[in-house]
């Protein structure tokens, strides 16, 4: 028979109860307001084989229903000839909780993806869940039909785990009076999130759990503002904070600084990783080099003599730029006269096609390994992302069939593996500090930095890939060294690197060492929960 349920969850019910049609709109009864959404649960049971040792496991998958910050809860509905009623999210989670173990001191981790508008089918179908989708380590993946595999890395040796789809994503779901706007920003979905963590430390009686947050990507920033909301709000302590792929810090992005004059941080933060990309694919003149001091070397010159000479500007000495010039060919295996026309500044798309041009292929960018056609010759940047093409196919249809077929699950509705929201997403933030949001930028360094002064306790792990150039590892680094936090706390973070890309689990070789970087981690700050 599967476990019964945490006795506070089970004591208050909480309507988690499973329907064919629960999680959909649907009516309620008029005196109490309009509800568009029920909370729902569903449970089964399961097995992993971590270590040649089984472990069980019961799964739950279902959703909880959240509200934007200051919703009222008794009167749910206050004008009476509103019909639309208040807007609410129903998110859709699945929790993997070890059988048997006291959930008192059991540490339990909750990760999620990114986007904005992307589910957490990524980091549960190819990193920590106990099922992994076999993906072409470097090349397309051919169509279907895909396998899935015990996954040998899952996290669940170290933490129980809660996969959480962001409003609107995957099997969420969102209605109501102005929900676009209650839910997709920055900060309304951190609120979001920081709604649901509360409610399902109530509803599975974690409360007293070591907690840990994992974000990727997009879920890196969220991960910030949700850590701070958490700890400054909620007074919900938080053991660490694991981050993967960061972006905190959207000024110092790659994306498009050229429509950023004057801004010369991302083509600092990009030069070490279109030097290792170029080391992958063998394009660094000169005899071969050992990645871990070139990468010393590049960040070195990157930090210090080419950021001089970008913030000179016009004012540079015609020599000193072309000593910049052969420097930056050395490093990337571009064309001097190229690196000349692009003014000393190389974008992320340039890069990906011109590396590798005279072949008739271009990089990727979310994984530079991955190479594809170049479609269009004449194309000033690469056309598409060769890593996008070779990988989501399999992640999507591998969930979708695991969701249902072993976990039993559809809810009735289509699993949305993209949502387009970014043209509606409200990237205005309001950091610590400030009496209103910004509309500028987003930077959610200081959230993060608020939480860590905070709660002192409070550690943070940075994991990132060589060969990224959506967030490049170097960005991460430098967004950590300039976390405003008394100079101590930066021994609270520590850093791990990964010859693989954005999504570095791919790589079987950088799956395994971050399975064993994280739950030493989450080990280390769990106290007595690390014994579980």
């Amino acid at each position: 028979m599967p476990r019964r349920l945490p006795a506070m969850l089970a004591a208050a019910s909480l309507a988690l109860t499973a329907a064919a049609s629960a999680g959909e709109p649907r009516p309620s009864d008029a005196s109490s307001g309009i509800e568009h959404f029920k909370p729902e649960h569903h449970q089964t049971r399961g097995s992993v084989s971590l270590a040649g040792k089984r472990l069980d496991y019961d799964a739950y998958t279902g959703t909880l229903v959240v509200h934007p910050r200051d919703w009222d809860d008794v009167a749910r509905n206050a004008d009476p000839d509103d019909k639309t009623g208040p807007a609410e999210a129903s998110m859709f989670y699945v929790a993997y909780l070890r059988t048997g173990t006291p959930v008192a001191d059991r540490p339990i981790s909750f990760i999620f993806n990114g986007g904005p508008g992307v589910p957490t089918l990524w980091l549960h179908m190819g990193a920590f869940g106990p099922r992994r989708v076999v993906t072409t380590d470097h090349a397309h993946t051919p169509a279907a039909p895909y396998t899935v595999i015990n996954n040998d890395f899952s996290l669940l040796d170290a933490s129980d785990l809660v996969f959480i789809d962001a409003p609107g994503t995957g099997f969420s779901r969102v209605a109501g009076k102005d929900h676009d706007k209650a839910f997709f920003g920055v900060d309304p979905d951190a609120q979001a999130f920081a709604d649901f963590i509360t409610q399902f430390l109530s509803a599975y009686g974690r409360w007293n759990s070591p907690k840990f947050i994992f974000g990727e990507s997009y879920g890196t920033t969220r991960a910030a503002a949700l850590v701070n909301l958490l700890e400054s709000r909620n007074r919900v302590d938080v053991n660490g904070v694991i981050l993967l792929s960061q972006s905190l810090n959207y000024d110092v992005l790659p994306d498009h600084p050229e429509l950023n004059p004057g801004v010369e941080e991302p083509y600092e933060l990009w030069l070490p990783s279109f030097a290792t990309t170029a080391w992958y694919h063998h394009r660094l003149p000169g005899p071969a080099r050992e990645l871990g001091s070139l990468v010393e070397e590049v960040e070195h010159f990157a930090s210090g003599e080419y950021v001089t000479a970008l913030h000179a500007g016009a004012a540079l000495d015609p020599q000193e730029r072309q000593r910049i010039i052969e420097r930056l060919h050395a490093y990337t295996g571009l064309p001097a006269d190229y690196i000349d026309k692009a003014n000393l500044r190389i974008t992320q798309g340039g890069f990906q096609k011109k590396l590798l041009e005279e072949t008739g292929q271009a990089t990727g960018a979310y994984d530079t390994r991955f190479t594809g056609p170049i479609m269009d010759p004449l194309s000033k940047e690469a056309d598409y992302d060769p890593y996008d093409a070779a990988v989501s196919s399999a992640f999507g249809a591998a969930f979708n069939d695991y969701v249902r077929s072993e976990l039993h699950y559809s809810g009735g509705r289509s699993y949305r593996q993209l949502y387009d929201i970014e043209d509606r997403w409200d990237f205005s933030h309001q950091p610590p500090g400030s009496p209103v949001a910004l509309h500028q930028q987003v930077n959610v360094m200081p959230d993060l930095a608020a939480a860590m002064t905070f709660n002192p306790n409070l550690k943070v792990q940075l994991n990132a890939g060589y060969f990224d150039l959506v967030t490049p590892f170097y960005q991460g680094v430098y967004e950590m060294r300039h976390l405003a936090t008394p100079a101590k706390l930066q021994q609270n973070i520590e850093y791990h690197l990964y010859e693989a890309g954005h999504m570095v689990y791919v790589h079987e070789p950088a799956l395994a060492a971050l399975h064993e970087n994280v739950a030493a981690f989450i080990r280390r700050n769990a106290g007595s929960g690390s014994t579980h």
